[in-house]
């Protein structure tokens, strides 16, 4: 039940044993409203809270936040597995990812065309023929 429920309650329970509502004690003084006790205490006193709610620390919070290194853990799970790849395995996986990236690579080389042509004595001969009639008539 709730306390506004209970409150009700019990002053049904007091006008019906012959007290009057709003009395509080058998020497009939008022009660004072609630009104006046929380302006009393000061206006920082009014704060509304949620029921179970838990202040957290600052500091917790943050340490929660902060990145966890697992490398250690990781490795000791690594280590206990049953399957060792063999050394010729491993070289060859690090071979495959290395120079992947363009800084791995060094930088090619032009290749240098020879400066010797493709057509020879004869064939320059046989176009001078074939050009102008007749061999060696210039």
């Amino acid at each position: 039940m709730s306390a506004s429920l209970l409150r009700k309650g019990l002053e049904l329970l007091e006008t019906a044993a012959g007290r009057q509502p709003g009395l509080s004690s058998p020497q009939q003084r008022p009660r004072k409203p609630l009104k006046r006790k929380k302006a009393a205490r000061g206006p920082g006193r009014d704060k509304t809270t949620v029921k179970g709610k838990v202040t957290k620390s600052a500091i917790e919070e943050y340490q929660k936040r902060q990145a966890v290194d697992h490398l250690k853990k990781n490795l000791q799970y690594m280590k206990k597995g049953r399957f060792a790849a063999d050394k010729t395995i491993t070289q060859q996986v690090l071979d495959q990812n290395r120079g992947r990236k363009s800084r791995d690579r060094p930088p090619e080389k032009p290749k240098k065309k020879s400066e010797g042509t493709v057509f020879t004595e004869e064939d320059f001969r046989k176009f001078e023929r074939e050009y102008f009639g007749r061999a060696g008539a210039v």
